[in-house]
């Protein structure tokens, strides 16, 4: 299975078009004309790179007119970018959280803060996806386990937006656990930046909690930007310790400036139009109207989450098995109807454990006609294969 074209709402895969579900496009700025001048231009100026660590040759204006325009954007002293946006969290976390560290983190979270939680070396903890009850038990064991530790550094790590249940995390709950345990928050913002709140600022927006609240917060902008590398986002302090301490960024060559050109663009475009997030909304809320009327299957996701997540409501007690059927399912609605959605099959290095499910991602693109054939061509072949 091969794309052709850029993978927008509509999409060439394997010579045919196909209403796309499959690509976290949530502003529909992929293929953006804006977005696509702003690179041509960068590209002339400043052409593909340095190919160079920002601490040596790498950093070029435009990557500090990028960071400046994040921080402007969310409120924050200061932000810093990363090439890759995988790699922002596992090079994060480990800048900060060392071995004899605590880090208590979700059991939901994706592959790329999994990898960082490892490579920190810290004893890390997990507790029950998305339950504040569970949460707090385990804060509450870890304060009297380590309460005449001296010098220990404890974090929270949660994401804003489960990439693999389309949960929102209740941020508001978690800082008062924070402040009341002591604790630091790291927050990934990946699948929220630019889709929650009034104007897409994210978690804190939607939440209204000062930004300021937060130890860190760090995104890919590959999702609602369309671009790629990712961003951290905090204090000053915090900023200036990951240039030094960083390996995503120390030892990385910087992102191409075209990228980086990119994400201004994609962020001034979204503050010129607040009505993506209105159109985005409201694709949000058809799809899951019409995929609610699908009896086999359950929607675990966030009903204002972009990633909507169905489970099988009866799973047939294999894992193999569950993930057989909604293969079969993706692959039907494929061939038949043109509507490319994929399930959530994971690596065998990422150790989440929640189940398994299809992902869709909706994008502010995508036509009220787009939503409708992708709910009737589920519904109709779950009816057949389930």
């Amino acid at each position: 299975m091969f794309y052709t074209r850029a993978a927008g709402p509509h999409t060439i895969v394997n010579g045919k078009e196909v209403v796309n579900f499959a690509s976290a496009n949530y502003l529909g700025f992929i293929g953006h004309q804006k977005l696509l001048d702003s690179c041509s231009s960068a590209l002339e100026k400043y052409g593909v790179g340095s190919c160079g660590p920002r601490g040596f040759y790498g950093t070029i204006d435009v990557h500090l007119d990028c960071e400046a325009r994040i921080a402007k954007f969310l409120g924050t002293p200061d932000s810093i970018l990363y090439s890759y946006g995988l790699s922002t969290m596992f090079s994060a976390i480990p800048a900060f959280s060392k071995k004899g560290d605590i880090i208590v983190a979700d059991e939901g979270v994706h592959w790329g803060i999994q990898n960082g939680l490892y490579l920190s070396r810290s004893t890390v903890v997990y507790f029950k996806h998305n339950d504040m009850d569970s949460l707090k038990e385990t804060l509450e064991k870890i304060t009297s386990k380590y309460k005449h530790t001296k010098n220990l550094r404890r974090y929270i790590v949660v994401e804003a937006l489960y990439q693999n249940s389309g949960q929102i995390a209740p941020l508001d709950d978690i800082i008062k656990l924070k402040e009341k345990y002591r604790f630091r928050i790291l927050l990934d913002e990946s699948n929220s930046f630019g889709v929650l709140g009034s104007s897409g600022r994210g978690l804190t927006e939607h939440y209204g909690v000062p930004v300021e609240k937060l130890d860190l917060i760090t995104a890919a902008m590959g999702h609602a930007l369309a671009t790629e590398g990712g961003f951290c986002t905090g204090s000053a302090r915090v900023i200036d310790h990951q240039r030094l301490s960083s390996s995503g960024y120390v030892f990385s060559a910087s992102l191409p400036p075209y990228l980086a050109s990119a994400a201004i663009t994609a962020i001034d475009v979204l503050d010129e139009n607040p009505n993506l997030l209105t159109k985005l909304k409201n694709n949000i809320a058809v799809l899951w109207k019409g995929l609610s009327e699908i009896p086999s299957f359950t929607i675990a996701s966030h009903p204002e989450s972009p990633i909507v997540y169905l489970r099988l409501k009866k799973s047939t007690g294999s894992l193999n098995n569950d993930l057989h059927l909604l293969e079969n399912i993706a692959e039907r609605v494929l061939k038949e109807d043109s509507v490319f959605v994929v399930t959530s099959r994971r690596s065998t290095l990422d150790k989440c454990r929640l189940p398994l499910g299809i992902r869709l991602f909706v994008s502010a693109g995508h036509s009220e006609s787009d939503l409708h054939k992708a709910s009737e061509s589920l519904k109709r072949v779950a009816a057949l294969i389930l």
